[in-house]
């Protein structure tokens, strides 16, 4: 099956460092929504795209596992890859590593769920979201 990857590049603020100069965990967390914006805009499916065919996609699960430290001033790369799944979800995967070496600093993973604009959760894919999985040869 087809993947769809984006890769997206952020740099290190001093705001997401903690005392001890490298980046407090909570700020991983900021850098996976980097890369699900990023996949967005490449691949139309942004926030603003959903909530147009009416509804809306609230991250129900994050998992983060740390590899290794990184400082202010570094560059990374944020590798998101989307991941089919029948149930109605959107499914990501990630790799964050730097871009001086490729050394990975972080694997995750986020489930999206889909609610209509009255908050009711969607048990279906909703038809927008079916016909883009289809543009995409991924289902």
């Amino acid at each position: 099956m087809k993947e769809l990857v984006n890769i997206t590049k952020v740099k290190v603020r001093f705001s997401e460092v903690d005392s001890m100069h490298i980046v407090w965990h909570g700020n991983y967390v900021k850098f996976l929504e980097d890369g699900r914006e990023a996949f967005g805009s490449q691949y139309g499916l942004g926030y603003y795209d959903v909530y147009e065919e009416g509804y809306m996609t609230p991250i129900v699960k994050v998992d983060i596992d740390y590899k290794n430290q990184v400082r202010y001033g570094e560059e990374l790369e944020v590798k998101t890859i989307f991941e089919s799944v029948d149930a109605a979800k959107i499914c990501f995967r990630y790799e964050i590593s730097k871009v001086s070496d490729k050394l990975i600093v972080a694997k995750g993973k986020t489930i999206q769920v889909f609610l209509d604009t009255e908050g009711d959760l969607q048990l279906t894919n909703p038809p927008f979201y079916t016909s883009w999985k289809e543009k995409w040869g991924l289902i």
